[in-house]
C-alpha cells in the first residue's frame, strides 16, 4: 500500500515537472514584453507589428513593431492616435 502511494507522489511529480519545464522550453511569457511604449509616430520605420492580446500573463495588450533599418523590436503605445490608425489598416486587410 506504502509502496503505491510512494509511486504515484513520484509519477505526479514527474508530469508536474515535465509540464513545467516544457512550458519554459517552449517560451512562454509569464510577464508582460512592453515596460515602456511608444507614443511618438515612427510609422514609416515600421517593417512589422505583432500584436499581443491580454492574457493570464499580461492584463494589457501590447503592440510590438519590428523597424525597417535596424531590425529592433519597440512596443508601441496602444492609445496614441496614429497607433489606432495602424492598428485599423491592419485589422482592415
Amino acid at each position: 500500500m506504502m509502496n503505491s502511494r510512494v509511486i504515484v507522489i513520484s509519477f505526479a511529480m514527474l508530469l508536474a515537472f515535465l509540464t513545467i519545464s516544457e512550458g519554459m522550453s517552449l517560451g512562454v511569457e509569464r510577464h508582460c514584453r512592453c515596460i515602456k511604449t511608444e507614443s511618438k509616430p515612427i510609422g514609416r520605420h515600421i517593417e512589422k507589428v505583432e500584436l499581443i492580446p491580454a492574457s493570464s500573463h499580461c492584463e494589457d495588450t501590447e503592440i510590438i513593431a519590428t523597424l525597417k533599418t535596424t531590425g529592433d523590436k519597440v512596443c508601441l503605445d496602444p492609445e496614441a492616435p496614429w497607433v489606432k490608425k495602424v492598428i485599423q489598416r491592419i485589422m482592415s486587410k
